[in-house]
């Protein structure tokens, strides 16, 4: 075989290795991301641990944010778009993706004990809402065409989907969990004072103006002394200045090769999808085994 059409041997090896690789690929992707999401116990928001957790809440609207669907114009929290055009050549015909975006606001997350905001750059999403709708202009909310123009263009079809987040919805969210605000951090008082001289020292003129009580332009031990006693209490009263802060708890795409996912369904069904999908990956990756076993078996017959 391989002499008769070696191109062909090759090409199909091919085809079937990277099935099998895929397969695997996938196959470790999802067992990994289920697996993820039910090691993670879910926490709440206001004594969850620094780091990678689980929360689950409800949406609610952040002060002064408006945000609209851009293909329906409907108001939600979050949206995301797609729209595609199809195209007809001879016997091939396919819809291809002209246009897509995402929405970049931050979402607030309720859950009875306090807020978290999360930045939903990176997440995989996945939204309860999703319409999907086909019409013949570039963009549904656009102006009708007219003239000679709507009548060549009148015979293109274009399909829109659009997902959204709205006000009351559930949400699970897996991510890096991080809370601002000295009120949740321990005060270091020798590294805050350390902090306050560096930042008086940039200014060396005002430090002598303030603590040079001989004028004599050098800073003498007695005088250091003053600047460390006013440098700690100084870095005190800031600590104290942000510990009557609120906390601010933010949620964001892990640093490490962690599933960071945002999504109206629960953890069970997120996992089950995850399984399936693992599922999937394993029979393609058993199917591009067994086609490339075969090729190997037809070429040495």
């Amino acid at each position: 075989m391989m002499q008769a059409d070696p191109f062909g041997f090759f090409f199909t090896l091919t085809f079937t290795l990277g099935a099998c690789l895929g397969g695997a690929w996938w196959c470790l992707r999802g067992w990994s991301q289920a697996r993820h999401l039910l090691d993670t116990p879910t926490s709440k928001i206001r004594s969850a641990a620094q780091g990678y957790v689980e929360l689950y809440g409800v949406l609610e609207t952040l002060p002064d944010m408006q945000l609209r669907g851009p293909l329906t114009g409907k108001p939600c929290l979050w949206w995301r778009f797609r729209i595609e055009e199809y195209r007809s050549s001879g016997k091939k015909r396919s819809w291809r993706v002209i246009e897509s975006g995402a929405s970049d606001a931050w979402l607030r997350l309720v859950d009875g004990t306090g807020e978290c905001l999360i930045d939903p750059r990176g997440a995989e999403i996945h939204a309860a809402v999703r319409d999907v709708w086909e019409g013949n202009l570039r963009h549904p909310l656009g102006p009708a065409k007219s003239g000679l123009f709507g009548f060549l263009t009148s015979g293109q079809r274009y399909r829109y989907c659009e997902e959204r987040f709205h006000v009351g919805q559930p949400l699970y969210a897996i991510g890096d969990f991080r809370t601002r605000g000295a009120a949740q951090q321990g005060f270091d008082r020798q590294a805050a004072q350390g902090e306050v001289i560096r930042e008086w020292k940039s200014d060396y003129v005002g430090l002598l103006r303030r603590f040079d009580s001989d004028g004599n332009g050098e800073l003498d031990e007695q005088e250091w002394n003053r600047v460390r006693l006013a440098a700690q209490l100084e870095a005190e009263d800031r600590h104290r200045q942000k510990v009557s802060e609120p906390a601010r708890h933010h949620m964001a795409k892990p640093g490490e090769r962690q599933p960071f996912i945002l999504s109206n369904s629960g953890e069970d069904e997120l996992a089950r999808s995850f399984y399936w999908q693992a599922a999937g990956g394993a029979l393609l990756c058993l199917a591009g085994a067994l086609a490339t076993a075969w090729l190997f078996g037809v070429q040495n017959w």
